[in-house]
């Protein structure tokens, strides 16, 4: 499979780190920043070429002819349109996905149609994060939450307390001193993941990912992280289009949020499309002001400015002030890790979660979902099981699924399986798969 990604900057690198440990693929990057072209080339092992994403004659070097994919993920707009429709037009290149930001392009189903652009899909990081924010905020437990057949079953990440009843506890353990069927796909554990088994034990810090059925949530939520508490006080730094989404959604629960901008252009903007959020002026890391709008009474505070270092800054202060939960949008990888190991409970990665989205589109098998997670040291697959799978009619321990991976659920019809070893695989069920890198191709081939 040929593949073309139109951008390099951090969306583009992102993509083309996934892409590169994929065997069959043919990858080139094109871009007109040579610095960046040198960074992914040096690192990555993979084909750049520099020019413009919209001209024919770059795209024709860039092997258009044969392409299978053309992913268009610069910071314009315009220029991952253009991209795609010369693909359409000249090269007849059979998918094509771009990132688009500005809500009148995305939201335009004419545009983006076969009879036009033929993009499909699109993708807006900032619509995307500040879903991602939004399912962490209506479950102030968790530490992610990801969603699979339409919300029906997540797979929520929670971090281990010291005082948890989970702490310490092998798997075996856990699950009979709480008599519920429980299955933890994932544990992160400071710079690893690990696929859990029976005798693991569970430590203060971990992050472990279970997948529950939406009915189970708050039951096994209480159970591993103690009481649960409603959210009722936000407060959001940065009114860019990450918080005015989740501003627009969480004004219409039973929620006070209070948002802060910089920009007294954009809080006129804000004051007159938002109906019940309080809209202020002023810088997120102003101590005075966050005092004054009583910091310590927030349940959530979320730095989602795109100023990495103010949010990362202006999220610790809060959480000195006396923030229960503290969520902070970081898209420089490098400073991820930072964040976490300053004790920032939650950090989001705009970049991150776009390329998780487009990876989906490139694999093989009926794959109908993907999200990375653990700090891109695992997946969440979501597949269909076709008849000529492998797995198709096998029992989980007759099916040669690799250590480091794991099915966490199946679901057939509307019924959720928290599958053990004697479980049948049908066709026409779908999985919810954990997975480490190593793991990723033979599960592909399982799925085959």
């Amino acid at each position: 499979m040929r593949v073309i990604v139109i951008g390099a900057g951090e969306v583009g690198y992102h993509i083309s780190r996934f892409l590169s440990r994929e065997q069959d693929l043919d990858v080139v990057v094109v871009d007109t920043d040579r610095e960046k072209l040198s960074r992914i080339s040096e690192e990555l092992d993979i084909a750049v070429l520099e020019g413009e994403g919209g001209s024919p004659k770059v795209l024709k070097e860039a092997g258009a002819d044969n392409a299978d994919i053309l992913l268009a993920v610069t910071n314009s707009d315009e220029t991952n349109m253009i991209s795609c429709l010369v693909a359409k037009a000249l090269f007849n290149v059979k998918r094509k996905i771009a990132r688009i930001r500005n809500d009148e392009y995305y939201s335009n189903s004419t545009l983006l149609s076969d009879a036009n652009l033929q993009i499909n899909p699109a993708i807006n990081p900032e619509l995307e994060s500040a879903k991602a924010i939004i399912r962490i905020i209506e479950a102030p437990f968790a530490y992610n939450v990801e969603e699979f057949e339409e919300g029906i079953i997540k797979v929520i990440g929670f971090k281990v307390k010291e005082d948890s009843i989970i702490a310490g506890k092998t798997l075996i353990e856990f699950r009979e001193s709480i008599k519920e069927k429980v299955l933890i796909g994932i544990i992160q554990r400071e710079d690893r993941a690990i696929i859990p088994k029976g005798k693991d034990r569970i430590k203060p810090n971990d992050i472990i990912y279970l997948p529950i059925h939406m009915n189970d949530i708050d039951r096994v939520a209480s159970i591993i992280d103690g009481a649960i508490r409603d959210v009722k006080n936000i407060m959001i730094v940065g009114g860019g289009r990450i918080g005015y989404h989740i501003a627009r959604t969480m004004e219409k629960g039973n929620v006070t949020v209070k948002l802060i901008e910089k920009s007294p252009d954009r809080c006129k903007f804000l004051s007159k499309n938002l109906d019940r959020t309080v809209v202020l002026n002023g810088d997120g890391a102003d101590r005075s002001l966050l005092e004054e709008e009583n910091i310590g009474d927030m349940d959530v505070y979320a730095a989602i400015t795109n100023n990495e270092e103010l949010n990362i800054m202006s999220s610790l202060l809060a959480k000195r002030m006396g923030v229960k939960k503290v969520i902070s949008v970081v898209n420089r990888t490098e400073y991820l890790p930072l964040a976490h190991s300053l004790g920032i409970e939650v950090v989001i990665s705009p970049r991150i979660i776009t390329a998780s989205s487009i990876l989906r589109y490139v694999r093989r098998g009926d794959i109908l979902s993907l999200t990375a997670i653990a700090e891109d040291m695992g997946e969440i697959i979501e597949a269909g099981v076709s008849a000529q799978s492998k797995l198709a009619n096998k029992t989980l321990s007759e099916a040669d699924i690799p250590k480091s991976a794991l099915i966490g659920a199946i679901i057939r019809d509307d019924e959720i399986i928290i599958p053990g070893g004697e479980d049948i695989i049908r066709k026409g069920d779908r999985l919810i798969i954990f997975a480490l890198q190593e793991s990723i191709k033979r599960i592909e081939n399982l799925l085959l």
